[in-house]
């Protein structure tokens, strides 16, 4: 559901009929997203705004829905940008128009949780293969008990959303699976 530009909440779920008593309910963080606006936008600044706007809201709804990762995002749009990039600080810059897409906004979120950008990335990841026991069985849940999760370049393969190719709903959903369970390894 699109809360207004710039924001954007996963659909909120139904509750189970009735809880045991033994179990207590956590609250899922919430990726949450802000886009630096200029004061008095030209043309190519507000079509950008738009479709970096749809771009984010799909992204961060898909994440919402599907994790409980947290994080506050900031995105800007920067021409100088060849195509688009995302930093652990938290931060996301938009270039080019044909990097605007929820794809990329999957990726770069990615980058914002660790992806490539944390210790964490570097100690689990610096082989070339995750060596993250939750992110290692969930990609042989998906792809065979002889799968592994490449990495290198600070990217990640399968379903690492390298490519705008590399796209589908299914691909999505289980790239926000696998960010997930990397953070849940220690990411």
């Amino acid at each position: 559901m699109l809360a207004g530009p710039g924001v954007a909440q996963a659909t909120p779920q139904a509750a189970p009929q009735a809880a045991p008593a033994a179990q207590q309910r956590v609250a899922a963080a919430s990726i949450t997203w802000s886009l630096e606006r200029a004061s008095n936008p030209t043309q190519d600044q507000l079509a950008a705004y738009d479709l970096i706007t749809r771009a984010m809201n799909a992204a961060v709804a898909r994440y919402n829905n599907i994790s409980d990762l947290g994080k506050n995002i900031t995105v800007r749009y920067d021409p100088g940008v060849p195509t688009a990039d995302g930093n652990i600080n938290g931060t996301i810059r938009f270039g080019n128009r044909a990097y605007m897409t929820e794809r990329t906004a999957l990726h770069e979120i990615a980058h914002t949780i660790g992806v490539g950008t944390s210790s964490g990335w570097s100690r689990l990841g610096g082989s070339g293969t995750w060596t993250g026991a939750q992110a290692t069985a969930l990609v042989r849940q998906f792809d065979g008990s002889g799968a592994k999760l490449s990495t290198g370049g600070g990217h990640f393969w399968p379903y690492g959303l390298n490519y705008e190719n590399e796209f589908s709903n299914t691909a999505a959903d289980r790239h926000v699976q696998i960010v997930a369970a990397m953070v849940r390894d220690g990411m």
